[in-house]
């Protein structure tokens, strides 16, 4: 499934403002934006990764915004760690000894974009990179989102189906 353009336009001038933070050595503040296409609007919510509690309030305050304007859309961005792609095989593994991909010797730094619509959700995880030669600049790769199946967790499954759409379906925009 292809992403539509109309959420490009929205996203990718996100996408290169987190680039921007980071290659001019800053780090990512974790954001979710909520955003409707009716109303021409998207809220930004900072993101609070301190502990649990901090991450499910921050959760509610997503879904209660998306609810509020009845959002198509929210589109989060955060660093996060990931394993290598020649360690992805024995995630489970990892997870069992380790407990979590932070406590993992092998865990790299990865910036994490995900775009929950009334469709689905499109995701990529990159690889966080040294811009040059400094040590604070930063950088990643092209973004491409791709379609994911079932994706499960915290932030995820965070857009309620409107009142007159009780499947959770509207037009493809």
């Amino acid at each position: 499934m292809e992403l539509p353009a109309s959420y490009r336009k929205i996203i990718d001038p996100l996408i290169a403002t987190a680039r921007g933070f980071m290659e001019a050595g800053q780090s990512l503040v974790p954001f979710a934006f909520v955003g409707s296409f009716s109303a021409d609007q998207a809220i930004p919510i900072r993101i609070n990764t301190r502990d649990d509690e901090s991450k499910d309030q921050s959760a509610h305050a997503i879904q209660m915004a998306a609810a509020q304007i009845h959002a198509d859309f929210i589109f989060t961005i955060m660093e996060a760690w990931g394993l290598p792609k020649d360690k992805l095989h024995r995630h489970q593994e990892i997870l069992n000894r380790y407990g979590a991909i932070a406590n993992c010797p092998y865990k790299i730094d990865t910036v994490s974009f995900v775009l929950e619509t009334r469709h689905g959700i499109w995701t990529p995880q990159l690889p966080i990179t040294a811009k040059g030669a400094s040590k604070k600049k930063r950088t990643f790769g092209a973004v491409t989102l791709q379609f994911v199946d079932g994706a499960e967790g915290r932030f995820a499954g965070l857009l309620l189906a409107p009142d007159d759409a009780p499947s959770g379906g509207s037009p493809l925009h």
